[in-house]
């Protein structure tokens, strides 16, 4: 309370403080209309290329577009969403992550944390070098509901899956399979192999490229079962490109049931996801630092000393080798954020206190940016409030 008492006071003292937290400028549209744009917005990246959407309007799409849900949120009974168990987890994976799409879309069972009793908030998983666009492997963090909804996915619609595969011997006809006895290693994970014509063989899993991961089983008690996580009906790896489709068909549903209540329904696609998920961490990262921690300018200076700048943070969580494309291209609407001046303002009226606080003032500062960027989509205020 002391440190947003300081923030409160510095924001009183700083009347002249300029009211748009972004740096804009004018430019010249295709038809000849003139428009403002982010100051930073890297000269290479098109603005149709890059989108983001806040956490509550992700969550309408997810909603509307996987869900099935109505303009009034609540479930429709004409809904026949067979697959929406597996799509729902996908998609908030990816936004909860960060990961790419071939990334989030690539991985085995194995590679996906478990939860376990007071496991956090998040947890970490290894994503394999192959499968990583930097061809170095990292660590992932995955919010603990996104891991619970992957979890109910394999226990319930990816296992139906399989055990019809199973009755129609699906398995038993393709080529090429490797069945995998046993894996060894932590850090460094080894898949031992005996493939149809049983011969022998082993591969890193760093090594293992998404073309080797489609063929990599394990013995069920009913038999082969696909080691690749995200199946498709037939119980067999789900191509990864095969996901455009999906967040494509859940736009167009969140067209035709919003666009008679909304101006402009959220659309997403899969590396949507990816950027939004950079501006979020950023902007909690910020306030982490700013308001949760109480740092003075000096504290701060030690805490980037020993832990990093926000912005590395999030350089590292997408996995960029270069920091200014992460600042250029994926948060162009705040690489010239004035984040102090956004968390000085008043914060939310709400009961209570701890995270649900923290959550509520994270979701007002990202309104307020989403109001002064075209590219980030966020809820309706009117909308919102209905």
């Amino acid at each position: 309370m002391a440190a947003l008492t300081r923030l409160y006071k510095w924001a009183v003292d700083t009347e002249n403080m300029v009211a748009n937290p972004i740096a804009m400028h004018s430019v010249v549209g295709y038809h000849g209309t003139v428009t403002q744009a982010p100051e930073a917005r890297a000269k290479e990246a098109k603005s149709s290329d890059v989108h983001w959407l806040t956490p509550r309007m992700f969550r309408l799409w997810v909603g509307v577009g996987l869900r099935g849900y109505t303009a009034d949120r609540l479930p429709s009974p004409q809904w026949r969403g067979r697959l929406e168990t597996r799509n729902v987890a996908f998609a908030n994976l990816l936004f909860s992550s960060g990961m790419r799409l071939t990334e989030g879309a690539s991985l085995l069972t194995f590679e996906v944390p478990r939860l376990r009793l007071n496991g956090g908030r998040y947890y970490t998983g290894r994503l394999a070098r192959q499968v990583a666009k930097s061809k170095r492997a990292r660590t992932f963090y995955v919010a603990a509901p996104v891991v619970g909804e992957i979890e109910s996915y394999i226990e319930s619609l990816r296992a139906t899956a399989i055990r019809r595969a199973q009755a129609k011997g699906r398995y038993d006809g393709l080529d090429e399979i490797r069945l995998v006895t046993r894996v060894t290693g932590r850090r460094k994970r080894v898949l031992h192999w005996v493939d149809r014509d049983g011969v022998v063989g082993e591969t890193a899993l760093n090594d293992a490229t998404v073309e080797d991961r489609m063929t990599f089983y394990t013995e069920g008690p009913a038999g082969p079962e696909p080691l690749w996580l995200w199946l498709n009906e037939q119980g067999l790896p789900f191509q990864p490109m095969s996901w455009e489709a999906v967040f494509y068909n859940a736009s167009q549903r969140c067209e035709d049931v919003l666009g008679p209540v909304m101006a402009e329904p959220p659309f997403c696609t899969p590396h949507m996801c990816r950027h939004s998920f950079a501006l979020y961490m950023l902007v909690v990262l910020h306030h982490v630092m700013d308001v949760r921690m109480g740092l003075t300018p000096e504290e701060r200076r030690d805490f980037r000393l020993l832990y990093g700048d926000p912005w590395r943070m999030v350089q590292d969580l997408l996995g960029h080798q270069d920091i200014e494309l992460t600042r250029k291209i994926y948060l162009a609407p705040v690489s010239d954020l004035q984040i102090r001046a956004l968390l000085a303002g008043p914060a939310p009226r709400e009961e209570g206190g701890g995270l649900e606080v923290a959550d509520v003032r994270v979701t007002s500062l990202l309104a307020r940016i989403a109001e002064e960027s075209e590219s980030i989509q966020d809820v309706d205020s009117l909308l919102e409030t209905a």
